[in-house]
């Protein structure tokens, strides 16, 4: 039987540390682990997780004394590996029950695989082209920062709004970039400069450091009268998880996440099916 997921799944302990699942998630360039004991799944974690936490915590404890299982998702939703349905299945429950990732177990409830929105998206986009437009779905509400912003503003901006990506603009609101969660665990001097145990890894105290510094490639963007497979396509392809939307002046008007396309994959199955059976009615 064809998996449904494309991308290797990787755990650590719930023992383990901050510092280490941070290690481990730079260098399979992955942006989630599940949490393990044994073979048993217990919980994931994400980048995002990480980052509010650490924000947030204000004891003196520095990153590989941090137990991962105080920061790890309970709420992981389990499918038994080979006797799922399809990504109609999966896209449903990503969809209602506002999650990221399902985690596939065998017979004996030991990990197996995980899927992911990326694996959604990817299907998305080779199966369901002419089925949506971008403005279906792309959301209007844009959180926007400035490039002359400090990195601790960009950050307390996501976390205060729940989401992993800002859009940039500059001083005459123009789009110019986006920064994320990946963006400052990937730049930031707990990577670079080897700094295991400081608290300040994502350089939010650094104020000459501004979100510019942290924007080096050109800006995807789409329309909003696009194919939504158009979109999913430049996600793959840029290996992005949201794509600014403009009108037919350029203005910015909202964004596309991998979380829509999620959404529209959960609607255009049932969508379909209807459709077959209108046809077989009349």
């Amino acid at each position: 039987m064809e998996k449904l997921y494309s991308a290797p799944v990787f755990s650590v302990s719930p023992d383990s540390s901050v510092f280490e699942a941070l290690q481990t998630m730079q260098s399979k360039f992955v942006k989630r682990l599940v949490i393990t004991e044994g073979s048993k799944p217990l919980g994931i974690i994400t980048e995002r997780d990480i980052n509010k936490f650490l924000e947030e915590d204000k004891t003196v404890r520095v990153l590989d004394e941090i137990p991962i299982k105080h920061l790890m998702q309970k709420n992981i939703v389990l499918i038994t590996d080979g006797l799922e349905d399809d990504f109609y299945q999966c896209s449903s429950k990503m969809e209602n029950l506002k999650i990221g990732s399902i985690i596939l177990v065998d017979k004996n409830g030991d990990l197996s695989g995980i899927i992911s929105r990326t694996d959604i998206v990817k299907s998305y986009a080779n199966i369901f082209g002419g089925k949506y437009l971008v403005k279906d779905f792309m959301s209007s509400k844009i959180v926007t920062c400035r490039k002359s912003d400090s990195l601790k503003f960009a950050l307390n901006l996501m976390n205060q709004n729940k989401v992993s990506r800002l859009v940039v603009t500059d001083e005459n609101g123009i789009a110019v970039g986006l920064i994320s969660t990946n963006t400052l665990l990937t730049h930031s001097d707990y990577f670079t400069k080897g700094n295991t145990r400081s608290r300040d890894y994502l350089l939010p105290l650094n104020n000459e450091i501004t979100v510019n510094d942290l924007l080096e490639e050109k800006l995807v963007t789409i329309g909003k009268d696009e194919d939504l497979a158009k979109a999913a396509s430049l996600m793959i392809k840029h290996k992005i998880s949201g794509i600014p939307v403009l009108d037919s002046n350029q203005n910015l008007i909202g964004l596309v996440s991998k979380t829509d396309i999620v959404r529209a994959f959960s609607d255009v199955i049932p969508h379909e099916r209807l459709k077959m059976k209108y046809k077989e009615m009349y």
